[in-house]
């Protein structure tokens, strides 16, 4: 499958195969800047976020996935895999969302070109 290139879009990368991702968990995708989160919902669904909480330095992919979100594992913020947004303190701004899409057992991310909110202490290389 061909993907183009849009002048105001990132093109679509392939990621990983879908038989990487187990339900439930998310997969740190480390060769992106900032690293992105994929995760397959128990409900066949599939996402991609920042992979780096708001709030602190730590890996989404590593949090616990229920209803479409995930919790970050050090401070119980969770984010919404559809809208990027916090729940609760103590993160307050919300992750990049990125379009994830499945062809032919692959998934496909076009990572978005918004500057990501990093937590304190964190820079881009």
């Amino acid at each position: 499958m061909h993907y183009q290139q849009h002048s105001r879009e990132a093109p679509m990368r392939r990621v990983c195969a879908l038989n990487d991702l187990e339900p439930g968990e998310g997969l740190r995708i480390d060769d992106t800047s900032p690293p992105i989160a994929v995760f397959l919902t128990e409900e066949g669904t599939v996402h991609a976020i920042d992979d780096t909480c708001t709030h602190q330095d730590a890996s989404l992919a590593a949090g616990w996935v229920e209803d479409c979100r995930v919790e970050c594992p050090l401070h119980a913020s969770a984010f919404s895999l559809l809208t990027g947004e916090a729940d609760q303190p103590p993160a307050r701004r919300p992750v990049r969302v990125h379009r994830a899409e499945v062809h032919d057992g692959e998934v496909w991310v076009e990572v978005s070109t918004a500057a990501p909110n990093l937590p304190p202490g964190v820079t881009l290389p």
